[in-house]
């Protein structure tokens, strides 16, 4: 990255306008595939000319990067905090899937990104800590879930299953979530949580 300035007020400018060029760039790889993408089609979704562009990265391989570290470090920090807290499994499994489709919905560039380059990430050591923050969040939920098996709160049949079929559902989101939709995120990410712990089966009244 960049060398950015080190005065307070021009470190602020600097920083807020990256944040603009990294959301930009979400847009355009989630429109049209990162390799597709052009350091040309960067410049026109910025508005910046080439070397306004690279005051603020190093290359496209870099913003790919910072497109995925604003889509999971923050998520796991914020999902770490709700698991150290106090409450129970399922307290916590509500409360960190709300914060989860949460964030999603408010980075669902970043999210279709995510899922366009997963094939990439598994194999190019450059995306060691990607898959890493990955591994952690998935060990957090999953963390969750042993705790209710412990607390004789939840009984799965297969309590990996159920871990893959919650990632599935909440990393999947993005491809169809409309703001203006029928559900908010956190309606969605209760309903997610009702299919998991009570599933669909009807029960005798």
């Amino acid at each position: 990255m960049p060398t950015p300035p080190t005065r307070p007020a021009l470190r602020a400018r600097w920083d807020a306008r990256r944040a603009e060029v990294v959301a930009a760039a979400a847009r355009v790889f989630a429109q049209r595939g990162y390799h597709a993408t052009s350091i040309e089609d960067l410049i026109a979704a910025t508005g910046l000319t080439r070397g306004g562009l690279y005051h603020y990265i190093d290359g496209k391989q870099e913003l790919l990067i910072a497109v995925l570290d604003e889509l999971i470090d923050p998520l796991l920090a914020r999902c770490r905090e709700i698991v150290a807290g106090p409450g129970t499994a399922e307290e916590h499994l509500r409360a960190v899937t709300r914060a989860w489709l949460a964030h999603v919905a408010a980075h669902r560039d970043h999210m279709v990104v995510f899922n366009q380059e997963r094939r990439t990430l598994e194999r190019d050591p450059a995306w060691a800590h990607i898959r890493a923050a990955r591994r952690d969040f998935e060990a957090l939920l999953g963390g969750i879930l042993r705790r209710g098996i412990d607390e004789g709160a939840f009984a799965p049949a297969d309590p990996q299953l159920a871990l893959k079929a919650l990632l599935g559902m909440g990393n999947h989101t993005a491809q169809w979530f409309a703001p203006d939709g029928r559900l908010d995120a956190e309606q969605i990410a209760d309903g997610y949580c009702a299919l998991l712990l009570d599933g669909i089966r009807a029960r005798a009244r």
